[in-house]
């Protein structure tokens, strides 16, 4: 339950411009997640979420960007993501196709951008499917096996 509920919360904070801690415990019970103000608070914690100026000047919740290569207690946050959340991973000429079981994209998206793969010009995703665009066709199998490398792991 605790891995499903900070899925969503990547998700909310990627979709709304989420400001405090009431408006997240919002979005999760309209979502079916039971939380009190004090598993939002270990949640937004052990994410590592910030504080960043959103689109109307206000403070919104983001994912922490360490300008590269997260430590390794998150690199497992994100590896768990993403083995909870891929069915696939595969290579459209310069895109990379990855498949998620049904809702899971843009937590899964924001697993891999928090990656730091420098390959990857840029992500988009819907539902259950993320087009990560690389740079050149030649690089994708070297994108795909850093994804694998933490999707396969265990």
């Amino acid at each position: 339950m605790k891995r499903s509920r900070q899925n969503k919360i990547l998700e909310l904070i990627d979709q709304y411009e989420i400001e405090t801690q009431e408006d997240l415990a919002r979005y999760l019970t309209e979502a079916g997640f039971q939380v009190t103000q004090a598993t939002i608070s270990r949640d937004i914690r052990e994410l590592s979420l910030t504080k960043v100026s959103g689109r109307n000047g206000k403070p919104k919740y983001a994912v922490n960007d360490y300008g590269g290569t997260p430590p390794p207690a998150f690199l497992d946050r994100y590896a768990r993501v993403l083995q909870d959340g891929i069915v696939t991973v595969i290579q459209a000429d310069n895109l990379v196709v990855i498949r998620t079981v049904s809702g899971m994209a843009m937590a899964v998206a924001a697993a891999v951008d928090a990656l730091g793969i420098e390959e990857i010009a840029g992500s988009i995703a819907g539902d259950d499917t993320i087009l990560c665009a690389v740079k050149t066709a030649e690089l994708v199998p070297a994108v795909m096996d850093e994804i694998n490398e933490f999707w396969k792991k265990e």
